[in-house]
């Protein structure tokens, strides 16, 4: 029980990693926990119209693929021009000695392998987190993002990911509440 409560405490590291990506933005903040949960519900809602995949497999693997970051950090775009980290070995380590360390391994290795379905799916999970960042900033005013939404738009792979990016990108970030409880307020309804 040891080596879980160790990996408990690993996982929850996360919610101190800073997503470094969004530094060169100039504008958000985001922890690799908060990062992972967005996916995670993002994996959520994709298993649910996409039956063909397993539920279970992709929400697991959204759940758990960033984390060898707890222990090779959040490399970004520019950072993986210039370090090299050993995610292999970082996740041996990190699973060597739990009785469920082979699954986990698995669903990391598959993650970023995107071969299977549910690796397609959780990858465009992944991007849609981000889309999802940088929609936020558009909306907000922040200008940067705008460059980078087209190249973060094209990593999607899938057809569930790419109608989702479309359905984002024409909400705005606050529709959620505004359309549900601004417009009653005022008698709207």
């Amino acid at each position: 029980m040891k080596n879980i409560a160790n990996l408990l405490f690993e996982a929850k590291i996360l919610k101190e990693i800073p997503r470094s990506g969004l530094h060169f933005l100039g504008a958000g903040k985001e922890s690799v926990a908060e990062h992972s949960f967005v996916t995670t519900v993002i994996a959520y809602a994709m298993s649910k119209i996409t039956p063909e995949a397993d539920a279970l497999r992709l929400i697991s693997m959204c759940l758990v693929h960033d984390l060898p970051e707890a222990r090779i950090g959040d490399l970004n775009y520019v950072h993986k021009n210039y370090v090299t980290a050993d995610e292999n070995l970082a996740v041996r380590d990190m699973t060597r000695d739990l009785p469920f360390g082979s699954s986990l391994a698995d669903l990391i290795h598959e993650f970023n392998e995107g071969k299977s379905i549910e690796a397609k799916l959780a990858r465009d999970a992944d991007q849609l987190a981000f889309i999802l960042e940088l929609k936020t900033l558009i909306d907000i005013g922040y200008e940067p993002p705008k460059k980078w939404l087209p190249f973060v738009l094209k990593r999607l792979e899938t057809q569930t990911g790419k109608k989702l990016s479309e359905s984002i990108i024409k909400t705005t970030w606050d529709a959620w509440w505004l359309d549900n409880y601004v417009d009653r307020s005022s008698g709207n309804q």
